[in-house]
């Protein structure tokens, strides 16, 4: 069919579609509004509609997905507008069903094949100078004309469509694009996705990688997921991801990614609790509350939270756990001198003896971790996992105050006994570096509450989630030709009930191989196993190496920042951040430095803003140094706790909440010039797009790996040229990467693209 120069576009919804994705609906309007201009933040001139709503209910039954789409455009001009309405098909996928009010009526929509589909992308790429479709390149195409799109009125669509789901690895993946920041004219006033899961067999994990969800179960084979925002420009395509209860009662599930000509993929593996094993009595336990009373403790009502809080821990030990309390400030204080079974009259005392600890004196960090620990270790049963909960708000000011002495406290007394030690800080003027190599020491979690923060809460709910172990002192193995490295976390944390161990972790080798899990439960060893292939090349699952680039980079940001820096450790974490566009206060310190290293031309170089502001430049590497050598105040908690959300990234959108904590913590300190820092970090502009991260720079967007081939050929084309299509036949890849506009510098091969105007 003919594709007028006029013809406009209006695009719903993902621009980054990974190959498994489906696709939503868009909208083709003939002519656009005489006069019309699109607003700043809609960098298309053909999208003068608007989507009001977007909602998404999905009905999962064992592997069968149907999938109802209830759109609603909005034309907000003064004329009557015409065009077509395309909906590019899920592969494998069966539309069901079809409405709209086409002037009363419903049209007949015709539905076309990949190769007649592709040529009418291409055409309107050809005709308005605009890539934006060639995303949808090597999908069918569902097609019906619309008219009248009514002036100042709502067209409402409703789509169905079936479609099995593949299971891989133990886990069932299904995928909806949300991405439709670049072609509304306005925020979405309503988006919600719906998924309802009935399984065959019991449900263990249920994870989204990519969005906030509510989780509601039904029983053991039922759940219902949720996800809803109002007023948003969804930017991330909608992933979820479930496995069900295997024969034994941990169950394992594996993803794998990796790039075609790459020696290396990528894998994230599952390991959930399965109902039955969810239903079982929990493990006993020993447990110490080690209690900071110091003067400090006085401060707003710290103390009086710290004592609620506890009295909820103590009231809801099992009773066959054991237990004891250690109070400090100038010296420590114990409840006994040993521990005692967690029986009403223990508890009782227990109670009194904590709401009588009053604010008062120094803090005695080193007394306390030895007491605590002693009484934690001293009578050894290997059949009870054995935690220490330690809470302070200050920095050791009695007997050892350094802090490699005190850590090896903690570590000596791990020696006579595996004890896991959960590090709790209270406001800002506590040691981080002490209490975060504590808990790297002894593979558990540190977590800190900051001023105006309910601590309460915060604690009560730090305990719900350590007072159940399922599976405790975890390792991973592989048999067979693959090998794994670069896992994270590493050492692996114990499971608890309610929650669930992801691993990320870099893969070579390819073939079938034998994952084991192998733990203790009650002291007694257990071991897991998942026999899967690893494979030469999987492109479908794009989220995978960025999330596990988020967990590296927060792992070697936290080795730098605890045991000080290396040229390898740093120019590793400049590499993956750049690469991966985890962009921090501190990794963009390390991409300058190691940009200038190299000589980088400077068209090519990632932080263009930044380079160009010398003070900004400068205050990024005084905050980057004193990540390392400032251990207390605000920037240095929100430091700790930014490195941890990166190390423990299951979510596309970690690194952006790592990076606005570290700004939380900056603007604590009130430094003014991180806040120079923060702007022009935040006006660089970067998408990461089917794997590649792209910054967008002196009018280009640029692939963040051609400057990581200096010597590579390089080839000049014109967008839209008989050369740039050519490109597209030879490589259909690269359609996703061309898709970002009319000035792209991109990696294609052995060879870096440059598509000009």
């Amino acid at each position: 069919m003919p594709w007028p120069a006029t013809r406009s576009l209006l695009l719903l919804p993902a621009l980054l579609l990974p190959a498994i994705a489906t696709a939503d609906g868009l909208i083709v309007v003939d002519r656009p509004p005489p006069g019309w201009r699109p607003p700043p933040h809609v960098p298309h001139a053909f999208a003068p509609l608007e989507v009001r709503r977007h909602h998404v209910t999905v009905l999962v039954e064992g592997q069968v997905a149907t999938t109802e789409v209830d759109q609603t455009f909005f034309n907000p001009n003064d004329r009557q507008l015409e065009g077509t309405y395309l909906f590019p098909v899920p592969k494998g996928a069966k539309i069901d069903s079809f409405a709209m009010d086409i002037d009363g009526k419903l049209t007949e929509a015709e539905l076309l094949d990949a190769a007649k589909a592709r040529k009418i992308y291409e055409d309107i790429v050809r005709s308005m100078k605009d890539p934006a479709l060639l995303e949808y390149a090597g999908q069918d195409l569902f097609k019906v004309r619309i008219f009248p799109l009514e002036p100042r009125r709502e067209k409402r669509v409703k789509l169905k469509y079936t479609q099995l789901l593949s299971t891989d690895g133990g886990l069932v993946e299904y995928l909806y694009p949300l991405n439709t920041e670049k072609f509304s004219a306005k925020p979405l006033d309503s988006v919600s996705v719906t998924v309802r899961l009935e399984a065959d067999a019991p449900l263990t994990t249920i994870h989204s990688p990519s969005h906030e969800v509510e989780v509601k179960r039904d029983g053991d084979h039922k759940a219902v997921i949720g996800f809803e925002a109002r007023d948003v420009r969804p930017d991330t395509d909608f992933q979820l991801v479930w496995g069900v209860e295997p024969a034994e009662s941990i169950g394992l599930g594996l993803l794998c990614h990796r790039e075609t000509g790459s020696d290396e993929g990528t894998f994230a593996l599952f390991a959930a609790p399965s109902p039955t094993a969810l239903a079982a009595a929990p493990q006993p336990k020993d447990i110490v509350f080690v209690l900071d009373t110091s003067g400090s403790m006085a401060d707003g009502d710290k103390l009086g939270q710290s004592r609620r809080a506890l009295e909820f821990c103590l009231r809801n030990l099992d009773d066959r756990d054991r237990f004891g309390v250690v109070r400090f400030a100038t010296e420590a204080e114990t409840l006994a001198d040993s521990l005692l079974p967690a029986d009403e009259a223990s508890r009782e005392k227990a109670v009194a003896f904590v709401k009588g600890f009053k604010p008062i004196g120094g803090t005695a960090i080193a007394d306390a971790l030895a007491r605590g620990l002693k009484l934690a270790t001293a009578d050894h049963d290997p059949n009870r996992p054995c935690f220490v909960v330690f809470l302070t708000d200050g920095l050791p000011t009695v007997g050892t105050t350094d802090v490699g002495k005190l850590v090896e406290v903690v570590t000596d007394a791990a020696g006579k006994r595996p004890v896991r030690v959960f590090c709790f800080g209270v406001g800002t003027d506590v040691n981080t570096h002490l209490l975060d190599r504590i808990v790297e020491t002894t593979r558990a979690a540190s977590q800190y509450a900051l001023p105006g923060e309910d601590l309460e809460l915060k604690l009560a709910s730090f305990y719900g989630k350590i007072a159940s172990p399922v599976l405790a002192n975890l390792e991973l193995t592989v048999e067979g030709d693959v090998r794994l490295s670069k896992m994270h976390p590493a050492p692996l944390p114990d499971l608890f009930k309610g929650e669930q161990v992801v691993v990320f972790g870099r893969y070579s080798g390819t073939g079938r191989a034998t994952l084991t899990l192998t733990g203790t439960v009650a002291g007694e060893p257990r071991r897991f196993t998942l026999t899967k292939s690893f494979p030469e090349q999987d492109d479908v699952r794009e989220f995978l190496p960025r999330l596990w680039a988020a967990r590296r980079v927060g792992f070697l940001l936290d080795q730098i920042r605890l045991h000080g820096e290396s040229k390898e450790v740093r120019d590793e974490a400049a590499t993956l951040a750049r690469r991966y566009g985890i962009v921090t206060p501190y990794t963009s310190w390390l991409i300058l430095e190691d940009e200038g290293r190299r000589n980088v031309a400077a068209i090519d170089r990632t932080l263009q803003a930044l380079e160009a502001d010398d003070a900004a430049r400068a205050q990024a590497g005084r905050m980057y140094k004193s990540a390392r050598e400032q251990a207390s105040g605000s920037a240095a908690v929100g430091d700790a706790q930014a490195y941890d959300m990166l190390r423990r990234a299951e979510k596309l959108a970690a690194p952006a909440a790592a990076n606005a904590q570290s700004w939380r913590g900056q603007a604590g300190e009130e430094k003014g010039g991180a806040a120079a820092v923060q702007r022009a970090v935040e006006s660089q502009q970067a998408q990461t797009i089917a794997g590649r991260t792209f910054y967008a720079n002196a009018g280009q967007w640029i692939d963040a790996r051609v400057q990581e081939q200096p010597k590579a050929r390089r080839e000049k084309i014109m967008f839209g040229s008989d050369a740039y299509f050519a490109l597209l036949d030879r490589d259909p890849a690269a359609a996703r990467w061309l898709a970002l506009g009319r000035n792209v510098v991109v990696l294609v091969g052995d060879t870096i693209v440059e598509i000009v105007e």
